[in-house]
């Protein structure tokens, strides 16, 4: 095994690794891959690449040999699946810029092996940093959301190096009385250190030096031989003279687990546990954390076992196992613990509870709930998911139980925040509110926000900025518009029919097209359509052909399961002309003729230059 595939396998010199046989594994059709900027200087990979059936998956590394150097390659893309061989007829293609090797190696998240070595060598080893000159890190600082291994980590380490463990929360040690905190932490300092070499675990660290002038641990020298770990969810609340060289030298991010560490967080746990023939653990996975099936399980046999009784019937412990429903049961009721700080609420509304809605409903089908359980297709056919759904009408029409109720659909958590929640008084509170709910939805992913009440966060504000965007100039401050501020003025008028034409070729560059679809025609049925409503029809035209897809999908199974010897043809799913002539019925045009004798009034009141001008062309023209 070389360094490229264990470095795909996450897996380092001495690990043991297990091997099983991986069948069904499809021919790739297409891969997008990228070089690393470093290695690469025009060296061609399709002959190391071409009749070798390599497996590859989506984010693996390979190297290419050419001349005097190697060049390597990232998978950016596989298609059809993130797990495909290559085989002669795989097409590859390399579109964008390179990946650069900085970023790479931000992407490798920090393992336990790398906090052992930031621990082992100075406790271990400190002769090789005195021989150098240099002092040992004395401190690191793991931060995460609750429940994610903080205080696990820290013990496996002291286990690992043979170090004395010893564990202080912070709040236990604060005090009321003046100088008793400082004594109770002087007291764990010197127990670490009668213990050296010693690893002293400080839990909530931000509850004994928050942000203030001075703090507890900053008043006196660290241990000798001892390493301080802390350990928050909050990094931020922490005083900023123990984030600097000296004290805590290393900060460790431990992310919320994706799919593959909760699959093996799953089989660490459910090791020991007896599970029926039908579990699915990748299934479970996806679907988040489940942590007390087992004890759904022996609930369900109360009935049937006498609590009085000394011994058990030996059929009732054998019919015992955890199933599919008892890890359903008991991922009901759990939340996430990434959003135990923030009001979560279970939607237990369906589509059934909603009467009417039709067209809304399948709306937000194929805007929210698609992108959930079909991300494959979207990636498919190239196109970016939407990422926010606006609801507009009166009070009592359902909104929030539309809200509520798609988020049960996609079993995605929802937050419900309310606009007048995240505004505070205080300078840069407010920005700070949105930015800690976007990050805590986004550890928490999928999930479903729900913003309430949007108006009262976007209210008129008085900013000025350097470079600044309006489609409402007639309302701009005319103060603004004078020289030495806002003094060039730059009209983006309607883009024309080779705009057009090119527009739909880059919203298109990506996605599977027929040759039916016919561009040029496209671009001259859409004059005086913006770029966004240009956007909007290939958008539509793509979800089409998604819902096609996917109802031939349905369809296929449906006759798989009725007749198990049918061998239905595998049809290349591509965006038709019929797609894009169902989008050309709701197409409308975002900008009217008023508002564009609106613009050009206003740039022939201020006298300013346009794109159009620029590009050699008749501004009027655009719009005879």
């Amino acid at each position: 095994m070389n360094k490229i595939v264990r470095s795909n396998l996450r897996v380092r010199l001495g690990d043991v690794v297990s091997v099983h046989l991986c069948a069904d594994i499809p021919y790739a059709s297409r891969i997008h891959i990228l070089p690393i900027d470093d290695t690469v200087e025009g060296l061609l990979f399709a002959a190391y690449l071409s009749d070798c059936y390599r497996p590859l998956w989506k984010g693996d590394l390979f190297q290419v040999r050419g001349g005097m150097r190697s060049v390597e390659f990232k998978v950016m893309e596989t298609d059809p699946a993130e797990y495909c061989v290559v085989a002669a007829g795989t097409e590859f293609f390399c579109e964008g810029e390179p990946v650069r090797r900085e970023d790479e190696d931000r992407l490798d998240k920090v393992s336990y092996d790398d906090v052992v070595q930031l621990v082992e060598l100075p406790l271990r080893h400190p002769q090789l940093f005195k021989s150098i000159g240099v002092k040992p890190p004395k401190g690191i600082l793991l931060y995460c959301p609750p429940g994610s291994g903080k205080t696990l980590i820290a013990r496996a380490v002291a286990n690992e190096t043979g170090a004395f463990f010893f564990c202080i929360n912070g709040p236990e040690i604060m005090s009321k009385m003046a100088g008793e905190s400082d004594s109770n932490l002087r007291k764990a300092f010197e127990e670490a250190e009668k213990n050296a070499p010693s690893i002293m675990f400080m839990d909530e660290i931000d509850s004994i030096a928050p942000k203030r002038e001075k703090t507890n641990v900053k008043s006196r020298e660290g241990p000798a031989h001892a390493i301080v770990i802390g350990a928050t969810n909050r990094p931020n609340s922490i005083d900023p003279a123990l984030r600097r060289l000296g004290r805590f030298e290393k900060e460790i991010e431990i992310g919320v687990p994706d799919e593959v560490g909760r699959l093996e967080v799953l089989r660490i746990h459910t090791q020991n546990m007896k599970l029926s023939d039908e579990v699915d653990l990748e299934r479970i996975a996806k679907d988040t954390d489940a942590n007390v099936a087992e004890l759904q399980c022996i609930r369900e046999k109360m009935d049937v076992i006498d609590l009085e009784d000394d011994s058990f019937d030996a059929d009732i412990l054998n019919s015992m196992a955890v199933t599919n429903e008892h890890f359903q049961t008991a991922h009901g009721p759990s939340n996430p613990s990434a959003l135990r700080e923030t009001v979560v609420e279970v939607p237990n509304v369906s589509w059934e509870d909603i009467g009417g809605f039709e067209n809304v409903k399948r709306e937000l089908q194929e805007t929210v709930q698609y992108p959930v359980e079909h991300l494959e297709k979207f990636e498919k056919f190239g196109m970016s998911p939407s990422k926010g759904v606006l609801f507009y009408g009166p009070l009592g029409c359902g909104i929030t139980l539309l809200a509520k109720a798609i988020a049960n659909e996609c079993q995605a958590n929802f937050i419900s925040v309310k606009g007048p929640e995240l505004l505070t008084m205080w300078f840069g509170e407010s920005e700070a509110n949105v930015r800690e709910i976007f990050d805590k939805a986004r550890q928490s992913a999928s999930c479903v926000l729900f913003f309430y009440e949007l108006d009262s966060i976007d209210s008129a504000k008085k900013t000025v900025f350097i470079i600044r965007a309006t489609n409402r100039p007639d309302i701009i401050d005319p103060a603004l518009l004078r020289p030495g501020r806002l003094d060039q003025l730059i009209y983006i008028p309607l883009p024309d029919e080779e705009s057009r034409h090119q527009i739909f070729k880059a919203c298109l560059r990506k996605s599977p097209v027929s040759k039916d679809v016919d561009l040029s025609a496209l671009a001259t049925y859409t004059q005086g359509f913006s770029g966004a409503d240009i956007t909007e029809i290939c958008q539509r035209a793509c979800k089409y052909a998604i819902r096609e897809n996917i109802e031939k999908d349905i369809e296929k199974e449906r006759r798989r399961r009725e007749d198990r010897e049918a061998i239905d043809e595998e049809e290349v799913a591509k965006i038709k002309a019929a797609h894009f002539e169902e989008s050309m019925k709701s197409a409308r045009r975002s900008v009217t003729d008023a508002d564009i004798r609106k613009y050009l009034g206003f740039g022939s009141e201020f006298k300013f230059s346009t794109s159009a001008t620029a590009a050699g062309g008749d501004q009027d023209d655009l719009y005879n």
